[in-house]
């Protein structure tokens, strides 16, 4: 059993959960994942490490409650417990091979996984400029923590209620058109998201690298379902990334696949709410 050690209520939908987990805390590195269980007939779902305290033995994780196990998971309060919590899992993040300005662009909760990202660029030395969305400044997350360790921000929400009115795509424009040298851009967030920041960037010929979160079981490899294509070869998200060439990877195979379980996650939900499920 895993204690929830401090919880923070982000937005309507999003939290945030310091989980004591010392021999994770100890290892895990920017890049990495866990797979964690609410309970013992919970499912298993992967959530990145937003952070890390190895003198603490803390493991911080930010979630959206979509769906039922991450609707048990927000109902938990500090000081509860939760079943399982394995990991670090997945490659750690590798540094870009050549020098230069970084730009990281974050979506909605896909801010919590660029923002460990960032802080280890910045730990380096590196510069680092930061691009952050969401639909909303409700649902904005994590502002000031990437503020801190950004050498620039820029702040979007669609609907115009804080920072810039449009999508990320709109500042990381300015920059691809601006000349300057840019070593690698990073970028996570919702699929449709990251499928245009790739395709923006193509043309450019600029590293552009994605952190995928689709559906895992086991996290070894050994069930594929978290396969995806990329560069024409199956990889497996859970041992081969999660962080991969955003150019490689095949987005309308992984938005398809992404599709199939939406109806099974929306009766099972439904059904839970009905009292179906003890």
């Amino acid at each position: 059993m895993y204690k929830l050690v401090t919880k923070k209520v982000l937005s309507d939908v999003s939290k945030q959960f310091e989980v004591e987990a010392p021999l994770v805390a100890r290892k895990a590195k920017p890049g990495q994942f866990i797979i964690l269980r609410v309970d013992d007939k919970g499912e298993r779902i992967p959530l990145t490490i937003a952070d890390s305290d190895p003198e603490r033995g803390t493991v911080t994780i930010i979630f959206q409650e979509v769906g039922l196990t991450t609707q048990c998971l927000g109902n938990k309060e500090a000081g509860e417990y939760i079943n399982d919590f394995v990991g670090p899992l997945g490659k750690p993040m590798e540094f870009p091979e050549h020098p230069g300005r970084i730009i990281a662009v974050g979506g909605g909760v896909g801010i919590a996984p660029v923002y460990p990202k960032v802080k280890g660029f910045f730990k380096a030395g590196m510069d680092v400029t930061s691009i952050i969305g969401a639909r909303n400044k409700e649902l904005l997350i994590l502002e000031d923590e990437m503020r801190a360790v950004s050498k620039t921000i820029h702040v979007c929400t669609d609907d115009g209620s804080y920072g810039h009115h449009g999508f990320v795509s709109d500042i990381l424009q300015q920059y691809l058109d601006d000349g300057e040298p840019i070593a690698e851009i990073i970028a996570v967030g919702p699929l449709p998201m990251m499928r245009a920041i790739v395709n923006q960037t193509r043309p450019y010929g600029v590293k552009t690298v994605v952190s995928l979160n689709p559906v895992m079981v086991d996290g070894t490899g050994m069930c594929g379902a978290c396969r995806v294509t990329v560069d024409g070869v199956t990889k497996f998200t859970c041992v081969d990334g999660p962080v991969f060439d955003g150019h490689q990877v095949d987005f309308d195979e992984l938005v398809a696949r992404s599709r199939m379980y939406l109806d099974k996650e929306k009766q099972s939900l439904e059904y839970c709410r009905c009292g179906g499920a003890k």
